[in-house]
């Protein structure tokens, strides 16, 4: 009696804790699917909803529950190394089958409708391919989990958390000012708003999901958000733009297409079997090649780089959101997942050296460039680069480096991009040469900028250590080459953002002050990614600690020796702390002392004018030399396209030889 009843107890004990896991369980997974759903609902009421007010408000408290929530979900999950879910469903696939045919249809009659016949074409092969494998050799493999998280995915899911929603914040004020500028045409704000939630959505779907085939729908939902945002303001030549970003991305999503029917005929679909797989020596070189390739298209390395500085032509708050939390961090997060099954085969191989070479030469395109959109564009592509490059060599130690590049980059290029875009609407120009006296203009602005420049290459700030840790990896890689294309290209990246930030400290006089024109919801946004910007630069070595090594032991179980020691990131971590508390000690202390401006001459009285050495009076002018004729757009782009397209070509040849 005593023994059946300690039984029966014991049964019940257990039972409640499995309901009590089961509900856990199941309030965990509600998070991710919250972060997946809530954004679609608000993108669907921002598409019907016409009112200022009432946007403004939607807007701005999704943006909060959306940060929060993702901040929720890293506390969850921080102390895991990583969590399956697998949550299977048919309904969903045939759902998320559903929506792929309509979606193919819509761009084939846009393609048709447009005369870019190439887009029609690609879609009319991929998306067949993509419904056959479904119902036949997709729908007998058994997906035992569709979702994962590890800190890699809590490190994207922050990003797209937080700075993807302070993008929407800022959207709103900007957008009024677009707007205003663009009265003559109907006003499309609810369409921008409906598709910037939507790309949100898509990304905590790509960065959570297991399943390929789940990644694949996600990865063509972002495609189809870039291609609508960056044709936008329907003039010509946003609409060649935005085809030139869907054509070369459904190249990419070609070759996902072929790189899960691949696997699929292997018998699986799940990534992490994939990467397991390739590290316990199954030769998977092709279908890694094939996702790698579609990871390069989606980051804009050479030779498909030109869509991401055609989306220029966008409004400003959709250039930040595609680089720094959307789209093409979609590219380097499927590489850098890659990464362990890179290192030392032929998909490695092609991986670093494309990014090493789209380093080097978008690098020293940008020293030619005045358009301060066009250098950020350019920057953006060295940096992906730099992090493909990484991914490829595929070490613990280059994928420590890729991931803080990831985060401080984020950061840094959203502040960068909203600075250049409120800069753009006040002074009337986006040109660095007509940012003479911005200080004077826009003191807090240029402070900003100031930050986000120096944050992308001054020591001791996130970009340059992380730069730093790339380095060693590339040396320890013991690639030559590649070594020197990080050391010129890295002498590049100084000399472009050296001279923007001389136009950014030089203080011109008599400026009136126009920056009580920016909108409060601008300010807020800017002042928070600044702040953003230096406290994580201050805590890098505690986001290295517990969040990208305990990464790399779960992938590697070992992790190898760092470019920098812990002791080493805590000292830059306390000399950066110096820097922003040491004016402190002078505030207030000062006594203002006037003096003449010194210009090259005899100054007339006005700051404005000098006496030069032909005694004629000359205004003053500050410019910069961009050495249009040795570091041309066209002439590097061409260099880079040419080399990058014989390695993926070469590559290819060789992998499609080896299974012929």
């Amino acid at each position: 009696m005593i023994l059946t009843l300690g039984v029966k107890k014991s049964r019940q004990l257990c039972l409640a804790l499995f309901y009590r896991r089961t509900r856990k369980r199941r309030i965990k997974l509600s998070t991710i699917f919250f972060l997946i759903l809530f954004p679609l609902v608000v993108a669907l009421a921002l598409l019907v909803l016409k009112t200022d007010a009432a946007r403004d408000i939607i807007v701005k408290v999704s943006a909060i529950v959306i940060a929060v929530a993702s901040i929720y979900l890293a506390f969850t999950y921080f102390g895991s190394g990583g969590k399956f879910f697998d949550f299977e469903n048919e309904s969903i696939n045939y759902l998320m089958m559903g929506i792929e045919i309509c979606l193919a249809i819509l761009i084939f009659y846009l393609g048709i409708k447009h005369k870019k016949y190439l887009a029609s074409v690609l879609v009319a092969i991929q998306a067949p391919l993509m419904v056959w494998f479904e119902l036949s050799i997709g729908h007998g493999i058994h997906v035992v989990n569709n979702l994962y998280i590890d800190r890699l995915s809590i490190i994207m899911v922050l990003i797209i958390g937080i700075i993807g929603t302070l993008i929407t914040w800022y959207s709103i004020g900007y957008m009024k000012d677009f707007q205003h500028h663009h009265h003559d045409q109907p006003d499309r704000r609810p369409l921008f708003f409906f598709l910037m939630f939507l790309f949100l959505s898509a990304m905590f779907g790509i960065v959570v999901s297991n399943n390929l085939v789940w990644l694949y729908f996600f990865w063509e939902i972002t495609t189809l958000c870039s291609f609508f945002l960056i044709g936008f303001t329907r003039t010509k030549e946003a609409i060649n733009n935005s085809f030139r970003a869907l054509i070369m991305n459904l190249l990419g999503g070609l070759g996902f297409v072929l790189a899960i029917i691949v696997l699929g005929t292997m018998g699986t679909l799940e990534l992490n079997q994939v990467l397991l797989a390739g590290m316990m020596g199954y030769d998977l070189t092709l279908p890694v090649a094939l996702l790698a390739f579609a990871g390069i298209t989606k980051a804009a390395q050479m030779p498909f780089n030109s869509w991401l500085l055609g989306a220029m032509v966008a409004p400003t708050p959709t250039s930040a959101l595609l680089h720094s939390s959307t789209m093409v961090k979609a590219g380097v997060f499927l590489i850098v997942k890659l990464a362990p099954v890179l290192s030392g085969n032929f998909a490695g191989i092609m991986v670093m050296t494309v990014g090493g070479i789209t380093f080097l030469m978008a690098s020293f395109a940008a020293i030619s460039q005045s358009n301060a959109k066009r250098v950020l564009a350019y920057s953006t592509v060295a940096n992906l680069g730099l992090i493909v490059a990484c991914g490829g060599i595929g070490t613990s130690a280059a994928v420590w480096a890729a991931v803080m590049l990831i985060i401080f980059h984020a950061v840094t290029k959203s502040l960068l991009f909203l600075c250049v875009g409120t800069a753009e609407h006040n002074i009337g120009s986006r040109d660095i040469e007509d940012m003479d006296g911005l200080f004077g203009r826009m003191p807090k602005l240029a402070a900003f900028m100031i930050v986000g420049i120096s944050g992308m290459f001054l020591a001791p700030l996130g970009m340059l250590i992380s730069k730093w840790a790339a380095m060693k990896a590339f040396v320890d890689s013991g690639n030559v080459l590649l070594v020197m294309m990080i050391v010129f290209g890295s002498a590049a990246t100084l000399f472009y953002w050296t001279k923007w930030l001389g136009k950014m400290t030089a203080i011109m006089a008599k400026q009136e002050n126009i920056q009580g024109n920016v909108h409060k919801e601008e300010w807020l946004v800017l002042t928070s990614l600044t702040v953003l910007t230096v406290v994580i630069c201050l805590v890098f070595p505690l986001m290295s600690t517990y969040l990208v090594v305990p990464y790399l032991t779960a992938v590697y179980s070992t992790v190898g020796t760092l470019a920098l020691s812990s002791g080493n990131m805590y000292i830059m971590s306390g000399m950066l702390a110096i820097v922003v508390l040491l004016p402190l000690l002078f505030y207030g202390k000062t006594t203002k002392k006037i003096v003449p401006i010194y210009m090259a001459g005899a100054n007339l009285g006005d700051d404005l004018r000098f006496e030069n050495s032909m005694h004629q009076p000359t205004s003053v002018s500050l410019k910069n030399w961009y050495m249009e004729g040795y570091f041309g757009e066209k002439k590097m782009n061409l260099i880079g396209v040419l080399t990058t397209t014989a390695v993926l070509l070469f590559t290819f040849a060789v992998l499609l030889g080896g299974v012929l």
